[in-house]
């Protein structure tokens, strides 16, 4: 198992975390769970292409906003970010042959970030 250290700039953001996943694994096969255990946060697999990054974020943006009166933000000003994430999800599960992640030409692993700056782990396990 490994533990990728994310460091985060910004309260949104998302990071291509693809090499640093293929970079933790080992050289044999099967199933790569890649897993984030902070409630705030989302992995999804799409295209690291930027204008499309940017298109995921603002499309979240619209679809939960930042401040609106959410009954969790009397506690911690957060909830859009707990509600983003959790329309998204936490892990995603790639097949791994010969050490390397079995991804479309296209497809990267995104780490999304949106109650940030902070610093943050991502857990791989190969099973």
């Amino acid at each position: 198992m490994g533990v990728l250290s994310i460091k985060t700039s910004r309260r949104v953001e998302i990071v291509d975390i693809t090499g640093l996943v293929e970079r933790s694994l080992e050289k044999d096969g099967g199933l790569a769970v890649i897993y984030s255990p902070h409630t705030t946060t989302a992995i999804v697999i799409n295209e690291a292409e930027s204008g499309l990054l940017e298109d995921i974020l603002d499309f979240m943006e619209r679809l939960v906003p930042y401040g609106k009166g959410y009954r969790h933000d009397r506690i911690d000003s957060n909830a859009d970010a707990h509600l983003k994430a959790s329309i998204l999800g936490n892990s995603v599960v790639v097949p791994v042959e010969n050490g390397k992640l079995m991804l479309g030409t296209w497809q990267r692993i995104l780490f999304i970030e949106f109650d940030g700056p902070r610093n943050r782990r991502v857990i791989v396990k190969v099973v």
